[in-house]
């Protein structure tokens, strides 16, 4: 461990202003503080963040250590819970265009050894006493030979217990790590699966987005499917297991959904087709640090969600009539578990509800201006999400009476579209000819009629049928006419 090496953006850490008031704090005072945890993890793998999080331990007194440590360089700090003595002070580098959260707690048991114990996974306490580097490193839960050995090892038999968020965290690390978790903590996350049933969701959340944010999730999720963890995290997905396709599928509803997961993947990595429009709008972030492309993968592992309930047999066929329109029911569920931003719940509602359409445009000879717009329309933002994720499908359905000629057609519909996307962003935006005032002008009531009679100019204009606001008010006149002489259609029950 003294041989550690640090790399350069860890140099730049120990440079940084809040952490030589730690150290001058540590000189002055005497006090025995460590800096512990993920931070030399980190360090050791030569793993780079763009914002750094430092634990710092004591025995006790971290609540007035850290707020004289904040004082001295006038930075804020936030008491996190005043019982157990935790606080936090938050450092944004400008320059560096980096931020740095330092916390300071007090220690969780007798001494360093029983705080370290009451911790996760062996990688994660591995410690150093400041000043630095005047002390030794202490090593006593033989970290440094499990991160040697790319190993996942859990300190304690309750580790789960205590934490059950944990049992999600060991494959999140392994994700992230390249790690392999340990057969003993392996055993263990089995067995005790069920109590993260009983996780708030938004810590559920986090873990699970990391382990999609990594090249390879398919690997992790289908690992946590099979050892039973990513059913207590989203439950619906045990909807989709056995659920045979027709002759299009090669794999049952839960399997092609983990095979689509796998393609989408093999597409982002390829970046078809490629551009840096398409890096910086797969990497756009959704909410908080959580990237466009980490919510693509929940929507492929989530777009078949509808089928279980749509189910059924007509004339020896399986059929999945409406299952997106349930998909999206279903897939609510699942962002209020987990807490999403609103604007994630929209986009995955998106998804899931529209990931057929590239197809049938695909199916149609012609692809006409009406039908390009229509699609830009109803998408909206994540039309290119849509795109991706129904090339990824098409790529996962492999059976008899898929063809080769239907999925190159398909393909080709979705890249057009997808540089079509790219290449709209930098025209200027669609302007309509008339809008619900000039409808209010012509004598009309505002109600629903008027998003009809829009929605018709509008796609004439997209047509070109109709090029000046005299004929597109002629043509909301005739549109209105039409709906007050067309007799009402009967309402419907929806079949579920």
């Amino acid at each position: 461990m003294g041989s550690l090496p640090l790399s350069s953006r860890g140099h730049a850490v120990f440079r940084s202003k809040p952490f030589c008031a730690v150290q001058e704090a540590a000189r002055r005072t005497q006090k025995e503080i460590y800096l512990v945890g993920g931070f030399w993890r980190d360090m050791a793998l030569g793993r780079g963040r763009e914002a750094w999080d430092l634990d710092f331990c004591l025995p006790r007194g971290a609540l007035r250590f850290g707020y004289g440590v904040a004082r001295s360089i006038r930075a804020a700090f936030v008491v996190l819970d005043k019982e157990r003595g935790c606080g936090r002070l938050v450092w944004k580098d400008k320059a560096a265009g980096r931020s740095m959260t330092f916390d300071f707690i007090d220690f969780r048991g007798r001494d360093l050894r029983e705080d370290l114990r009451g911790r996760d996974f062996t990688v994660n306490t591995l410690a150093w006493r400041l000043p630095f580097p005047l002390h030794e490193p202490v090593d006593l839960f033989g970290a440094q030979h499990d991160l040697s050995r790319g190993l996942i090892r859990m300190i304690g038999l309750k580790a789960f217990d205590e934490d059950p968020l944990r049992i999600l965290r060991a494959y999140s690390l392994s994700a992230l790590l390249g790690f392999k978790i340990e057969a003993r903590t392996l055993r263990c996350a089995r067995r005790k699966a069920g109590l993260l049933r009983h996780v708030a969701g938004e810590r559920l959340r986090e873990e699970l987005f990391k382990v999609l944010s990594v090249p390879d999730a398919y690997r992790f999720l289908k690992a946590m499917d099979a050892d039973g963890v990513l059913k207590e995290v989203i439950p619906q997905v045990r909807l989709m297991h056995h659920v045979k396709q027709g002759g299009y599928h090669h794999l049952d509803v839960w399997e092609h959904s983990l095979e689509t997961v796998r393609k989408l993947e093999g597409l982002l990595a390829r970046m078809e087709p490629a551009g840096p429009e398409l890096a910086a709008y797969l990497a756009e972030p959704m909410a908080a640090d959580r990237r466009r492309y980490q919510l693509m993968k929940m929507a492929a592992l989530l777009h078949d969600v509808g089928k279980p309930e749509a189910y059924e047999v007509q004339a020896g066929k399986t059929m999945f009539h409406g299952h997106e329109r349930i998909g999206r029911v279903i897939c609510k569920d699942v962002t209020r578990r987990l807490k999403l931003a609103t604007r994630e719940q929209e986009a995955l509602d998106t998804m899931i509800f529209w990931h057929l359409r590239p197809g049938y445009l695909a199916d149609n000879k012609v692809l006409t201006r009406r039908a390009v717009f229509r699609y830009f329309r109803d998408t909206g933002a994540e039309a290119v999400s849509v795109l991706l994720l129904a090339v990824a499908d098409q790529r996962a359905t492999r059976g008899p009476l898929a063809s080769v000629s239907s999925r190159r057609r398909h393909e080709k519909v979705a890249f057009d579209l997808t540089r079509r996307y790219f290449e709209m962003q930098k025209e200027e935006p669609f302007v309509r000819l008339i809008n619900g005032d000039d409808l209010i002008r012509l004598g009309l009531e505002p109600g629903p009629i008027f998003s009809r009679i829009l929605t018709a100019v509008e796609e004439a204009q997209v047509d070109r049928r109709v090029k000046t606001k005299r004929e597109a008010l002629a043509l909301a006149k005739r549109v209105a006419l039409k709906a007050r002489t067309s007799p009402q259609p009967a309402k419907r029950a929806r079949k579920r």
